[in-house]
């Protein structure tokens, strides 16, 4: 199970280190920015994408007239196999209904050295929401790909998440989500953990993930990781 790959950013990873945010800049319908970070280990969906080692990624983010956004990620990764970097491609829209934040889009998932045959590379569409409740937020997210990384075919992610904050510069945020794949591969992964703003550039996550599926192998243990990410 070392190559079955569960891929790119929890929503509550958004939550607590930043993302692509929709910051309207009254002047230009435009706004840029760039992040950069590392991790103790890559982990998405429960899952640890780089063997259980560090990684470190940049990326770039654009708002589009308040409403739409578009962005490039790029990492490290070990999957056994040759594979050594991912880069993710997104683009959607947010509009606000209500109470409720929408989020609509699409991510395209590429990797690098990958071997001939692997057909690691796929695109999954994305419809998430979340809103106010007090202090906290809370949301709902849903994925969908018609061809899951490695040519396993259908596959759905469907997460529920939510962000207090305690402090400050403090949020707890904590998410619960199942992955669900054509053949044995489904199984239910939470995380909850701790963001830490040091100031408005950079930001500290600490954060527990586990998945029900312990005998899929190493990768899907549970597991304390440390991040870092600045964004400017």
């Amino acid at each position: 199970m070392k190559l079955f790959k569960t891929t790119l950013l929890a929503a509550v990873a958004s939550v607590a280190m930043g993302g692509a945010a929709l910051a309207q800049d009254d002047a230009s319908p435009f706004d840029f920015s760039f992040n950069v970070g590392a991790n103790t280990d890559y982990v998405f969906r429960g899952v640890s994408q780089t063997d259980e080692n560090y990684s470190i990624f940049a990326g770039v983010d654009t708002t589009l007239w308040g409403i739409g956004y578009a962005g490039a990620w790029v990492t490290n990764v070990d999957f056994g196999n040759g594979t050594d970097g991912e880069f993710d491609l997104y683009s959607g829209v947010k509009p606000v209904v209500g109470p409720v934040t929408l989020d609509v889009g699409v991510v395209y998932y590429g990797y690098m050295n990958q071997p001939d045959g692997s057909n690691e590379d796929y695109v999954e569409y994305k419809l998430a929401g979340s809103g106010a409740v007090g202090p906290a937020t809370i949301g709902a997210a849903f994925y969908y790909s018609d061809d899951f990384f490695g040519g396993t075919g259908e596959a759905t992610y469907y997460e529920v998440n939510g962000s207090f904050p305690v402090a400050e510069k403090v949020t707890i945020s904590g998410a619960v989500g199942h992955q669900n794949v054509e053949g044995p591969f489904d199984y239910t992964t939470w995380n909850l953990g701790a963001g830490f703003a040091l100031n408005d550039t950079v930001g500290f996550d600490l954060r527990y993930h586990d998945t029900d599926e312990h005998g899929f192998g190493d990768i899907y243990d549970s597991r304390v990781v440390l991040g870092v990410k600045a964004v400017f």
